[in-house]
């Protein structure tokens, strides 16, 4: 139950490391409940997310990402500063702070927008990662509770 609650960094990291490593020499269930997310990206193979008794997901952690993550995070570097509009063509605008862009993009088409950008605006470097795994399990609590 919420093992590295209240540890600092480096102890966090050790009682993942900790975990993980028992679980690998003992090929053990381990029952991780917790509301870090962390703890669950670093831990979990499987996920089940409960509330109030029912069961709204349970399954592989990538797949509650595919399932329910419309959107893919870039994240931009720009060489030199480009017109708001110009970004807004790629994606919804999360963040603008000059040099650096954060758009939100439609999953399947995430690369094609890279590619995109990389030719059309003055690039100087870029990541394309998943949304926030907190942000996920809200939109599995919202559709729970429809």
């Amino acid at each position: 139950d919420e093992p590295t609650i209240g540890l600092d960094v480096v102890m966090q990291k050790a009682m993942r490391d900790f975990i993980a490593q028992y679980n690998q020499r003992f090929n053990s269930t381990i029952i991780l409940t917790s509301h870090y997310m962390e703890d669950v990206k670093k831990l979990a193979k499987r996920v089940i997310i409960i509330d109030h008794g029912k069961i709204l997901f349970d399954g592989k952690l990538q797949d509650i990402i595919d399932k329910y993550a419309e959107n893919k995070i870039l994240t931009i570097e720009l060489s030199e500063e480009v017109n708001r509009a110009d970004l807004e063509k790629f994606g919804t605008i999360d963040r603008l702070e000059y040099p650096q862009v954060v758009l939100k993009v439609d999953r399947a088409n995430a690369s094609k927008v890279a590619a995109a950008l990389l030719e059309k605006l003055p690039v100087a470097d870029i990541n394309i990662e998943e949304p926030p795994i907190e942000a996920i399990i809200r939109r599995v609590f919202s559709r729970g509770k429809k």
